[in-house]
């Protein structure tokens, strides 16, 4: 599996508003995924974000693993999927994150102005890509 830093074509993939898959480990093992926004940030961790409510959250404090797997928008046959885990978890306040994910993704900030959000941080240990995503 191809280290960090991402190749620019990767980089260039995941900085795009693309739909992604996060997974996560239910307390049996089982894992679950769901449909999910991110962020590439800078860092090249992942901003993902959360209502308060959403049982993945219980998974992550429990156990932090995930992957997330992005599809390219105009190809799905194309897609990386990363592993690793939460490194960081805040609420987030102001529904500032939440908002930068909404714009990326709509173009305008998050509507529900009522629901606490929670931002949690992933850290990549390591990635693989299929299609033109490739190493």
């Amino acid at each position: 599996m191809p280290e960090l830093p991402f190749p620019d074509h990767v980089r260039t993939l995941l900085t795009k508003p693309n739909p992604a898959v996060v997974t996560t480990l239910r307390s049996d093992g089982q894992p679950i995924s769901v449909a999910t926004w991110y962020i590439l940030e800078k860092d090249d961790r992942v901003l993902l974000n959360m209502d308060h409510t959403r049982v993945r959250l219980k998974h992550l404090r429990r156990d932090p693993r995930l992957t997330l797997t992005v599809l390219d928008e105009s190809s799905w046959y194309t897609h990386v999927s990363l592993i690793g885990r939460v490194v960081e978890m805040v609420d987030d306040e102001g529904l500032i994150d939440i908002d930068r994910l909404s714009t990326h993704y709509g173009g305008r900030p998050y509507p529900n102005r009522e629901s606490p959000r929670v931002s949690a941080w992933m850290e990549i240990d390591r990635w693989h890509g299929w299609g033109a995503a490739t190493d």
